[in-house]
């Protein structure tokens, strides 16, 4: 295993408050969680050596479990999980940790998490492989429950999130986003597996599909703030968070801090910081040039009203279900992730 000498390096700090935050947010489905945890290593068991020492090492190394936290709490808003709501809380799981393996071998990253990526340890031939096989675990795992529906919730994200990244990668190309544009690209790259999470989570509970529209609306405008948050990230003096300040930069990735920046600035200053970007220097002169150009033209600060809006639009449709333990935690998981340090 190449660089895996490197590995005790790499330490992703842990937060406290965070912890707090979502442990509170988490006790309400805290016994749904604990059975998920200890069934989803199964639904990745394999035959071949090789794929189970990779797996183990991705279960170790688990995130703060958004998606199926939002599955759960989704589900129990309207009525008591089941053995849906869990088949639909590993399908999204498998899918999400599918598309990260991918696109660690898509940008060539080596970190995830604070910690060296599939692609550093394996390599891409065998990232791309865990990839595939975790997709096809996940199918199956929906076919072999009859779950069609769910199935198709998340087949339909998972199309969506593919045409989001090809989008980015044309407009990056030419640098020519436009904040429609850049909406687009977030809805489909992010929105919609956040979106897959709730209405599947609803549809486990409930057949009504207004009711699942409804909650798959709310998770649509979560999935935009919840972006809009990790783009805001590179534009922050002091953060611990789980990419390198300037990232979205070095990628030539024009996000809506900067493409409200660049929409206000006069056209000198506009072309210069476009042939900055272009440049794609990483001196760290250029980073803090292009941080102070959009803090000056305000467009931090417009993200950072997008990104409430957004925020506030999730907690309306949540306003329209009964009142309930999980319904509160919803809203603190809404609020949380707009405010999340990392």
């Amino acid at each position: 295993m190449k660089g895996s000498k490197k590995n005790r390096y790499l330490y992703n700090p842990c937060d406290n408050n965070t912890m707090k935050a979502t442990e509170k947010i988490k006790s309400v489905i805290k016994a749904d969680l604990q059975e998920f945890n200890q069934n989803f290593g199964k639904t990745m068991k394999s035959n071949v050596p090789l794929l189970n020492i990779v797996t183990k090492y991705l279960l170790r190394r688990k995130g703060k479990q958004i998606r199926p936290i939002l599955v759960f709490l989704s589900a129990k808003t309207i009525a008591a999980p089941n053995d849906a709501t869990h088949v639909a809380a590993s399908l999204i799981e498998l899918l999400h940790t599918a598309t990260l393996v991918h696109d660690d071998v898509v940008d060539d990253a080596m970190e995830r998490r604070g910690f060296l990526s599939i692609n550093a340890l394996w390599r891409s031939k065998i990232a791309v492989l865990l990839g595939d096989f975790l997709l096809a675990k996940g199918l199956l795992l929906s076919v072999e429950h009859k779950q069609y529906e769910l199935l198709e919730i998340v087949s339909e994200a998972v199309k969506e999130m593919s045409e989001g990244e090809l989008l980015q990668i044309q407009k990056t190309r030419k640098l020519n986003i436009t904040e429609e544009e850049y909406f687009n690209i977030i809805t489909k790259k992010t929105a919609t597996l956040l979106a897959a999470c709730t209405a599947s989570g609803a549809r486990s509970v409930s057949e009504d599909h207004s009711v699942v529209e409804k909650m798959k609306q709310l998770g649509l405008n979560l999935g935009i703030a919840f972006q809009i948050k990790d783009d805001l990230f590179d534009y922050e003096t002091s953060a611990v968070i789980g990419k390198p300040k300037g990232n979205d930069i070095k990628e030539k990735k024009l996000t809506l801090p900067l493409i409200a920046a660049l929409e206000n600035a006069p056209g000198k200053e506009r072309k210069e910081i476009i042939r900055m970007i272009n440049k794609k220097s990483s001196k760290r002169n250029t980073y803090d040039t292009i941080f102070k150009f959009a803090h000056k033209y305000n467009g931090v600060q417009y993200a950072q009203d997008k990104m409430h809006f957004y925020k506030q639009s999730a907690l309306d449709v949540l306003a329209d279900f009964p009142e309930s333990e999980a319904k509160k935690s919803l809203a603190d998981l809404i609020n949380y992730i707009v405010s999340r340090k990392k």
